[in-house]
């Protein structure tokens, strides 16, 4: 199957405080993030410090309200990196939803390294004024969409489907980005809306006048999973410690990924990604416990089969660590020949200028996809 997963365990490896002359880096440095209060954007900001404070380098990171504005700064250059989701991450590359667009088609992404804690859940959290149970109950109710952020309207449409609903069993209400819509459930204009559980959203709205609730994903409710894992593939079932609600209890179970991801594009220089791999790896030890949700970073934690390509620069690092092994390097290299045909099969449908490009393009993915003997996915 496509979406293998393994993740590194037990390497030995021993972190120690790096200091300044560890690392080769811009002084001046920018990644984009989600919204300020995401948990993406607070860990983002700790790791920040750790540069600062270990290397004298400035990271700037600048909030985006959806992949897009997420993703389009890094595709020009404006920024070395993403601290990003599946959206600007596999979706990205897929070619699929808004990058599906004819301005974008399937982009090159390569990742560096991904929080893996398992520590925290993606989830769609409900206020908790409402007496819902289960995602079935959500029928109904007002669920929130976010414009240009297909990552989270996909997340949010697979417990939907966990449930047995559609977008059409809801009242779908949208949002210009996810700050916005959380601001929205504190404030009752939407009863639904998707985030990680540690994400400062979810903070203010559990301390917020309706209050949170996480409806429960059941790991033996297989129909439903099967349901889930349809819309949104790289969902697992998960135990999540953290998080509003959670903090202190005996955990909530729901399903999660990788997230944030911290990605690059093919082009940026090998140099750069290697010592800011470095620098992730290296400095876990100052930024660790610095943010909800963020052990996740740490080396043993990181999955090296993952669904997107890790970058030249990423796997000399991890060559050197001895954390590389050539089942990775098959794994990876088969996603590069992915990204390779998704390319071909977009520059095709470009030169044959159809009157229906959504169509168009969606048909010739997907069929480019199967020639080549790649799982469909989308």
């Amino acid at each position: 199957m496509y979406y293998i997963k393994t993740t590194i365990a037990a390497l030995g490896l021993t972190a120690t405080m790096a200091t300044a002359q560890d690392f080769d880096l811009p002084k001046q440095m920018s990644w984009t993030a989600y919204d300020t209060g995401s948990a993406g954007y607070n860990q983002a900001v700790a790791i920040g410090a750790a540069l600062q404070d270990a290397a004298g380098v400035n990271l700037r990171v600048l909030p985006g309200k959806n992949d897009v504005s997420r993703t389009e700064p890094l595709r020009q250059g404006r920024v070395e990196f993403s601290a990003t989701g599946v959206g600007g991450s596999f979706m990205a590359q897929e070619g699929v939803f808004d990058f599906g667009a004819e301005n974008w088609g399937p982009q090159p992404i390569r990742v560096l390294m991904a929080n893996n804690g398992g520590a925290i859940n993606l989830a769609v959290g409900v206020a908790n004024d409402l007496g819902i149970k289960e995602f079935s109950d959500l029928k109904g109710k007002r669920v929130a969409y976010i414009v240009g952020a297909p990552a989270l309207n996909v997340n949010t449409e697979a417990y939907l489907a966990y449930g047995g609903l559609t977008w059409d069993d809801v009242e779908r209400v949208d949002f210009g980005g996810f700050g916005a819509s959380w601001t929205g459930l504190i404030e009752n204009q939407v009863d639904a809306a998707f985030a990680s559980t540690n994400s400062g959203k979810a903070y203010e709205a559990e301390a917020g006048p309706r209050g949170l609730f996480w409806p429960p994903i059941d790991p033996d409710n297989a129909e439903g999973l099967a349901r889930m894992t349809a819309i949104a593939p790289f969902f697992t079932p998960n135990k999540a410690m953290v998080g509003a609600t959670i903090d202190g209890t005996d955990g909530y179970q729901g399903a999660g990924y990788a997230y944030p991801v911290l990605t690059a594009i093919e082009a940026t220089d090998a140099d750069l990604v290697y010592n800011m791999t470095k620098a992730m790896v290296e400095l876990f030890p100052q930024y660790d416990g610095k943010a909800p949700g963020i052990g996740g970073w740490a080396m043993d934690k990181q999955d090296m089969e993952w669904v997107v390509p890790y970058h030249e620069g990423a796997i000399r690092y991890y060559t050197e660590a001895g954390v590389w092994t050539d089942a990775a390097q098959a794994h990876n290299d088969k996603l590069i020949a992915r990204q390779a045909v998704l390319a071909k099969a977009w520059e095709e449908t470009k030169a044959a200028n159809p009157s229906d490009w959504e169509a168009a393009w969606a048909e010739a993915r997907r069929k480019a996809l199967a020639d080549g003997g790649f799982e469909v996915v989308f």
